[in-house]
C-alpha cells in the first residue's frame, strides 16, 4: 500500500477553523497532518473561530442536524460537507436508578457507548473524524495503534469509506476485539510488545509511508471526535452541565477533550456556565496517571501494563499531564482499583442497569463506586459516568466469575428440582453479599 495523495473535496462553506496550534508555546501551524510542535515539541491542537461558530449555531440548528455527532458539525475540524457519517453518536443517557440506590447515591446517570455505532465504543466517533478530515488531506492509506477498540473503528470506518486500512496491535489482545477488526479485512499487525511499543512502531511507519495514522499525525482531528460525548450529554440533560463527571483515563485524551467540549458550548452561549468536577479512573495495573495525581507530581512515569484493563493499558499517557490539570483545577479526582474490582463493578452495572461494558467500563464504574465510598462524591450531585465500550469484547476478563446455565432434561420435575437449586443459591449469594 502507498500514500496516494488526491484532490481534496471543496466546499464555499465559511470555515470555523483554519489551524493548529501547540498547547505549550502557543505556534501556529497549517492544518495538515502533523501533531507535534517543531518548536517546543509539545502537542497541537486544532484553534477554532468561536465567533464564527457562535454566529451560525444556535439550539434549534443542532436539534435539527442528523442524529449522530455531525449534528455538531461546526465544532468539528472538517472543513467540507462530504464526512463520513456511519450513525456515530446520539447514544443514550440513562437515568441509573437501580445503580445509584446500590450507591447510596440520587442523580446517577450513564453516558453509554457501549451501544455506540458501529463497532460499540466510543472509538466511532474520533475515528469518524479523524478519517473524514484524512480524506481532505488527501490521504487513501489511513492506520493506527492500537489496544483494540480503535482498531476495530478504523477498520470498519475506512471499509464503509473505501480507504485502505492498516492496523497494529499487541499480540496479548483480547479475541473478541482482534476477530472484531479482521472480519473488515484491513492488514493487521500483531506485535510482540505492549501498546507504547507498538505506537512507537507506527510513528516510524507514519514517517517511512505517509499513510494517514488516526491516532499519530491526525492526532489533533482524531481527539476532537471526544468532545461530541460532552455535546450529547448537554443536550440530553436538557441543554445543561452536569455536576460531575466520571470518565476513564488511558491516553487522558477523552478526559481532555469532555472538558474542552463543555466549555465551548458555555463560550458560544449554547448553555449556562458553571463548575464541573472531572475524575478520572485507571486500573492499577497501569495507573501512571493516578500515581502522579496522588504523589502531586507534575510529571509522568511511564509504567510497563499489567492489567485486564487492556483497552487502557497505555503506560506512557501522551495527555496524563493535563487530565491530572482539569482534576485539580475542577476540585475533581483521580483513582484506580484493582482487577477484582473492575470485574466485580462490571456485574455490578449488568445486574443493576441492564449494561455489559467492557472492563473500562468497569473501571470506571469501580472508581465511582470508590469515590462515594470515600465521600468525594455528593448524593444530590447530577453525576454522569462515561461507558466507553461493549463486554462482548472482552468476555474472557469474566469467564469464571460469572454463574452457569442449569442443565435440565426436557421434563418439568427436572426443571422443578433446578429452579430450587437455583433458590438456594439465591439464597446462599444473598448471605454471602450481607456479610
Amino acid at each position: 500500500m502507498t500514500a496516494t495523495i488526491v484532490s481534496p473535496y471543496t466546499s464555499d462553506r465559511v470555515d470555523t477553523f483554519s489551524n493548529l496550534k501547540c498547547k505549550e508555546c502557543g505556534a501556529e501551524y497549517e492544518a495538515k497532518a502533523m501533531h507535534v510542535c517543531e518548536l517546543c515539541f509539545g502537542p497541537l491542537e486544532v484553534a477554532y473561530n468561536y465567533d464564527a461558530i457562535a454566529a451560525r449555531v444556535s439550539r434549534e440548528t443542532i436539534q435539527a442536524g442528523p442524529l449522530s455527532i455531525w449534528r455538531y458539525r461546526d465544532f468539528l475540524p472538517v472543513k467540507t460537507e462530504d464526512y463520513i457519517d456511519v450513525s456515530t453518536g446520539m447514544t443514550p443517557l440513562i437515568k441509573a436508578n437501580r445503580l445509584a440506590k446500590r450507591l447510596g447515591i440520587k442523580n446517577l446517570y450513564i453516558k453509554n457507548d457501549a451501544v455506540n455505532m458501529p463497532t460499540l465504543s466510543f472509538k466511532d466517533r474520533v475515528v469518524s473524524v479523524a478519517l473524514s478530515r484524512a480524506r481532505e488531506l488527501g490521504f487513501t492509506t489511513v492506520a493506527c495503534a492500537s489496544t483494540g477498540n480503535l482498531a476495530n473503528s478504523t477498520a470498519a470506518i475506512a471499509a464503509h469509506a473505501g480507504l485502505e486500512c492498516c492496523v497494529f496491535i499487541p499480540s496479548d489482545l483480547e479475541a473478541g476485539k482482534v476477530l472484531g477488526t479482521t472480519i473488515y479485512n484491513p492488514k493487521v499487525f500483531s506485535v510482540h510488545g505492549n501498546y507504547d511499543q507498538v505506537n512507537r512502531l507506527c510513528s516510524e511507519v507514519a514517517n517511512t509511508h505517509g499513510w494517514g495514522f488516526v491516532n499519530i499525525n491526525l492526532r489533533p482531528y482524531y481527539s476532537e471526535g471526544s468532545k461530541t460525548l460532552a455535546y450529547e450529554v448537554v443536550e440530553q440533560l436538557g441543554w445543561k452541565l452536569p455536576d460531575h463527571i466520571v470518565a476513564p483515563l488511558a491516553s487522558g485524551s477523552l478526559f481532555t477533550k469532555i472538558y474542552k467540549g463543555f466549555n465551548e458550548f458555555v463560550k458560544v452561549g449554547l448553555v449556562d456556565d458553571k463548575s464541573v468536577r472531572f475524575s478520572g479512573a485507571q486500573a492499577e495495573g497501569c495507573s501512571p496517571i493516578a500515581a502522579a495525581y496522588k504523589e502531586g507530581r507534575d510529571f509522568i512515569t511511564p509504567v510497563k501494563p499489567k492489567t485486564i484493563a487492556k483497552s487502557l493499558a497505555i503506560g506512557n499517557p501522551a495527555d496524563g499531564i493535563y487530565a491530572i490539570d482539569i482534576a485539580h483545577k475542577t476540585n475533581g479526582n483521580i483513582e484506580s482499583v484493582n482487577d477484582d474490582e473492575i470485574i466485580q463493578a462490571m456485574k455490578l452495572l449488568a445486574e443493576t442497569e441492564g449494561i455489559f461494558t467492557e472492563t473500562a467500563g468497569g473501571t470506571t464504574i469501580a472508581v465511582l463506586k470508590k469515590l462515594v465510598e470515600a465521600g468525594k462524591i455528593d448524593p444530590e450531585e447530577t453525576t454522569v459516568v462515561y461507558i466507553t465500550g461493549n463486554g462482548l469484547k472482552t468476555q474472557e476478563a469474566i469467564q469464571g466469575y460469572v454463574g452457569e446455565p442449569f442443565l435440565i432434561e426436557p421434563k418439568l420435575d427436572s426443571f422443578e428440582r433446578a429452579l430450587e437449586r437455583s433458590h438456594t443459591l439465591d439464597k446462599l449469594e444473598w448471605q454471602t453479599v450481607s456479610v
